[in-house]
């Protein structure tokens, strides 16, 4: 397999700078397929070399992590699947409890077993860890997982070492870093700037502050995307629980940021909220800081699962996109979501 003259092309097509600490990447990822799924002799002498199942891909905000991954992962014709890492867990849980509800033992195995029946790869884009019950399971499932022979590419802002730092519990983690570092190549991407936010975007869905402009702006293209829609209370099912959307539009969505994010909800309901979705508004974001870091980090895991849905977004803020605040712990993953809020509320809707 030869990566590096079709990213060129790729590059070109799409009028992308062509990096050379891209195409460095490029290489590794060339070398990281031929290892592991090329079927010569010569896989088997470097095998014993330096043959890894994980490749962990680290790198600051929209340096093109995902861009080159994304461009691998649709490069490879092997059974594979990309998902989001909430999205995975949720189904291993699922799993488990059925399989104990059926009186079965052993279901981390028989989930790692069905997994490595329908996938050869797995692809984990903008991987990071904040649950304290995912943090206790994951080095027996990672560890079954590369037990079974299963290929996994990570894409984080976060080293290895550094994954769930300040999270609770985290001496019952360190079993999974180490789990990690022993079967990933860990690359880091440098690149001084950010791509998504030094290009010239012009930020017409984002308002800035709360007041009788913005207001107005903000409605005008509510009413104008929601025209000849009808308007209907959605309930979503999950699993048992019933969340109520208020502003439905058959697809076209409006929330108060205290709907989603000052409420319990989570990853389960983000999906869902995903799967209904065509555009989203957000009234009313605030200024983030220590008080309401709760709110802050379902923001962060709310954004992370509509973007990987490629949902646009209008969102009304009481201040603009550059000075949002916020908590002390989750300053560097709220990077990423700033970084990501610049494509949301630019891209172009359909």
């Amino acid at each position: 397999m030869s990566l590096t003259n079709s990213f060129r092309k790729f590059c070109e097509y799409n009028d992308y700078e062509i990096n050379q600490n891209q195409l460095s990447i490029i290489e590794q990822l060339n070398e990281y397929y031929n290892l592991n799924f090329k079927q010569h002799f010569i896989k088997k002498i470097f095998k014993k070399k330096n043959n890894k199942l994980g490749f962990y891909l680290v790198g600051d905000v929209g340096v093109g992590k995902t861009m080159i991954l994304n461009f691998f992962f649709e490069s490879i014709k092997e059974k594979k699947s990309r998902l989001h890492f909430n999205e995975f867990m949720i189904k291993f849980h699922e799993f488990i409890h059925e399989n104990k509800k059926s009186g079965k033992t052993n279901g981390l195995g028989k989930f790692v077993k069905d997994l490595s029946s329908t996938t050869k790869i797995i692809y984990f884009d903008e991987f990071q860890v904040t649950n304290i019950v995912d943090a206790m399971i994951l080095g027996k499932l990672f560890e079954r997982i590369f037990e079974e022979n299963i290929k996994v590419i990570f894409s984080s802002n976060t080293k290895i070492q550094d994954l769930y730092k300040y999270g609770l519990q985290r001496d019952q983690f360190i079993p999974f870093i180490k789990i990690l570092e022993t079967h990933c190549s860990e690359i880091e991407l440098k690149i001084e700037e950010d791509y998504r936010t030094s290009k010239k975007i012009n930020l017409d869905r984002f308002l800035y502050p709360i007041d009788k402009s913005s207001n107005f702006r903000f409605n005008k293209f509510f009413r104008k995307v929601t025209k000849n829609k009808k308007k209907m209370t959605k309930v979503l099912d999950i699993k048992g629980r019933k969340l109520t959307i208020e502003n439905f539009y058959e697809g076209v969505i409006k929330f108060r940021f205290d709907e989603i994010c000052n409420k319990n909800l989570g990853s389960e309901d983000y999906i869902e909220i995903g799967k209904n979705s065509d555009l989203i508004f957000i009234e009313n974001l605030p200024n983030f800081n220590e008080n309401i870091s709760n709110q802050q980090q379902r923001f962060i895991t709310f954004i992370d699962i509509i973007y990987e849905k490629k949902i646009p977004l209008m969102i009304k803020s009481e201040v603009d996109l550059n000075s949002l605040g916020s908590a002390k712990s989750l300053k560097e993953p709220f990077k990423r979501t700033v970084s990501r809020l610049y494509e949301m509320t630019s891209q172009k809707i359909n």
